[in-house]
C-alpha cells in the first residue's frame, strides 16, 4: 500500500523543496519506489515534463532525485506570476486562466477535484509520495478552500510534518505559533517538527528543541545542519538568486527583470571556473561585461518597461557599442527585437510595445503555448538539448542566421555584426559540450565540469547529509496510506 507524507514550512523558503528533494533520493537509495507531489505552486520557474506539460522546477528537481520522470501530476496548479494582482493559472500542465488574487481565492476551491485526482495518479505509481507544501499553514486567513497545505492534507488524509527556519532566527516561535494559530482539527495532522538550516554546534540547540516539543506535543525528527552545496541544486524561487562572486576570467551580466522565468539557465554558467554571473538588481547599472543576457520573462511587454526604467537600455547600447555581446532567452529574445505585439492581452493590456531594436525580428503573442523538449545542433555542429516553454512567434530577416538546427528547423535569430543573438530555448547550458564551445568563444578556459553529474552527485551527498541526522525509519513509520490514495482515475 502507497504511504504518504507531507512536509510544511512555518514560513515560504525555510527549505522544503531541497529536504523533500533530498528524501526522495534517501529513500529511493533504500530501494522504495518515490515520487514529489506538491498541490499548488506559485513559481516562474517551470520545467517541461515528460508528458507534455509544465510544473514547478522543485518537483521536476524531486523527480530527479527519485530517478524518475517528470509528470505533470507531481505539481497540478501552478501559478505563474505576471503583474503584481494576478497570475496565469496552470493545471495539470496546461494553461486554465489569468486570475487575480481574488478572483483565484473563487477559483481554487473548483480546483481540488483535479489537485486529488493528480494525487491519486501520481500514488498509484509509488511505495512513498513526499508532498511539499506551499507558503504556510499559519496563514490561517487563506484556509478556507486551501488546496496548498491543511486544505489538501485533510481532503487527502495526509500526516504532515512541520519544518522550521532557525537560520532567519525565532525558530521556536515559528514552530509553538504555528500550532497556537491553527483549529484543533488542522493541529492534529501534524505530527512532528523538523528544524532546517542550523549552522554550527547541533547541540546548543538541545534545549530549544525540548521546549519546541513540550509546548507543542509534537514529536521532534532533528535538527538539520546547514547543507553547503545546496547552492549546486537549481534554485525556484528568485529571491534565492545570487551573484557568484568568484573571481572570473569571463564576466557575464544577468539583469533581474521584475517577472524573470527560468533563471536556472544559468546554473550551469555559474560553476565554471573561468567564469563569474553577475545578476543585477533593480536600482545597479549593468557591469562592464563580456557578455549581457537577457533572461525568460512569464511578462515580456512589462519587464521591457521594466528594464526601460533601470536604465538598462541606454547600459545596452553602451555595451553593444564598446564591443560587448547580447544573448536574449526566450521572453528576453523577444524584447531584443522590433516590436512585441499582443492583440489579444495574453500577457496584460492588449497592445503593441517598441522593442530595443538590436534584433530585426517582430513578435505576435499567440494563445497557444509552447511546451516541448527538443534536440539540436548549433552552428558549429555541437549538441545541445533544451526545451521551449513560451506563448509568442517571431520573425524577421535576422532569422536567416540563426542560432540553431532544433529537429530539422532553423530556430534563433543573430544580428548582423554577430553581437546580438537570441533564441527560445531554455536550458541549453546544462549540455556540457555547447557550454565549453559557447564559452571559449567568449575566451574562457575550457572545463571537464559535468553539470548533471554534478547536480546527481549533490543529491547523493544531500541524502546522505539527512541521513545522518534525521531517523528515516521514524518518518517512513509517520507516513499513511492515504484516504484518497490509489488506484487512479
Amino acid at each position: 500500500m502507497t504511504k504518504a507524507l507531507m512536509l510544511q514550512g512555518t514560513g515560504s523558503n525555510v527549505g522544503k523543496s531541497v529536504l523533500v528533494a533530498g528524501l526522495c533520493r534517501a529513500f529511493a537509495n533504500r530501494g522504495l519506489n518515490v515520487r514529489p507531489f506538491k498541490p499548488q505552486n506559485m513559481s516562474n520557474n517551470a520545467a517541461v515534463t515528460g508528458d507534455g506539460g509544465e510544473i514547478g522546477r522543485a518537483q521536476a528537481l524531486q523527480a530527479l532525485a527519485c530517478r524518475v520522470e517528470t509528470s505533470v501530476h507531481m505539481n497540478p496548479v501552478l501559478l505563474k506570476p505576471e503583474t503584481e494582482k494576478g497570475a496565469q493559472v496552470v493545471l495539470q500542465g496546461q494553461r486554465l486562466t489569468h486570475a487575480t488574487a481574488r478572483d483565484y481565492a473563487k477559483l481554487k476551491p473548483t480546483l481540488l477535484a483535479g489537485v486529488l485526482d493528480s494525487f491519486n495518479r501520481i500514488a498509484s505509481q509509488a511505495d512513498l509520495v513526499l508532498i511539499e507544501g506551499a507558503g504556510s499553514p499559519a496563514e490561517v486567513n487563506l484556509r478556507k478552500g486551501d488546496i496548498a497545505n491543511m486544505g489538501f492534507a485533510e481532503a487527502a488524509g495526509i500526516p504532515v510534518i512541520l519544518v522550521g527556519d532557525i537560520d532567519r532566527g525565532g525558530v521556536i516561535a515559528q514552530v509553538v505559533g504555528t500550532k497556537a494559530v491553527l483549529d484543533a482539527t488542522d493541529a492534529a495532522l501534524i505530527k512532528g517538527f523538523l528544524i532546517n538550516k542550523f549552522r554550527g554546534d547541533v547541540s546548543l540547540f538541545d534545549d530549544g528543541f525540548a521546549t519546541i516539543e513540550e509546548h507543542t506535543g509534537w514529536k521532534g525528527f532533528g535538527t538539520v545542519p546547514w547543507f553547503g552545496d545546496a547552492h549546486k541544486l537549481p534554485a525556484e524561487d528568485a529571491w534565492e538568486i545570487r551573484s557568484d562572486n568568484r573571481p572570473g576570467q569571463i564576466v557575464i551580466a544577468v539583469p533581474l527583470l521584475s517577472r524573470i522565468a527560468n533563471f536556472d539557465d544559468f546554473d550551469p554558467l555559474k560553476l565554471e571556473p573561468g567564469v563569474r554571473v553577475e545578476m543585477v538588481r533593480p536600482g545597479s547599472p549593468l557591469p562592464v561585461a563580456d557578455l549581457v543576457i537577457l533572461a525568460g520573462t512569464k511578462s515580456t511587454r512589462g519587464d521591457l518597461a521594466f528594464l526601460r526604467e533601470q536604465g538598462w537600455d541606454v547600459d545596452l547600447e553602451a555595451h553593444r557599442r564598446r564591443g560587448g555581446r547580447i544573448l536574449g532567452i526566450c521572453g528576453g529574445y523577444q524584447m531584443l527585437g522590433r516590436t512585441i505585439d499582443d492583440p489579444e492581452g495574453i500577457e496584460g493590456a492588449p497592445g503593441l510595445s517598441q522593442g530595443l531594436g538590436m534584433l530585426e525580428v517582430d513578435t505576435v503573442m499567440r494563445p497557444k503555448k509552447h511546451l516541448t523538449r527538443v534536440t539540436g545542433t548549433d552552428r558549429e555542429g555541437n549538441s545541445l538539448s533544451g526545451y521551449e516553454i513560451h506563448i509568442g512567434e517571431t520573425d524577421g530577416p535576422d532569422r536567416a542566421r540563426p542560432l540553431f538546427e532544433i529537429e530539422g528547423r532553423p530556430e534563433g535569430a543573430t544580428s548582423e555584426d554577430g553581437r546580438v543573438e537570441g533564441a527560445y530555448l531554455h536550458g541549453i547550458f546544462g549540455e556540457d559540450s555547447y557550454r565549453r564551445a559557447f564559452l571559449q568563444r567568449l575566451g574562457a578556459p575550457v572545463s571537464n565540469i559535468a553539470y548533471s553529474t554534478e547536480v546527481d552527485q549533490t543529491l547523493d551527498a544531500l541524502a546522505a547529509h539527512l541521513e545522518q541526522v534525521i531517523d528515516l525509519d521514524a518518518l517512513l513509520a509517520v507516513a499513511s496510506v492515504p484516504d484518497r490514495g490509489p488506484p487512479g482515475t
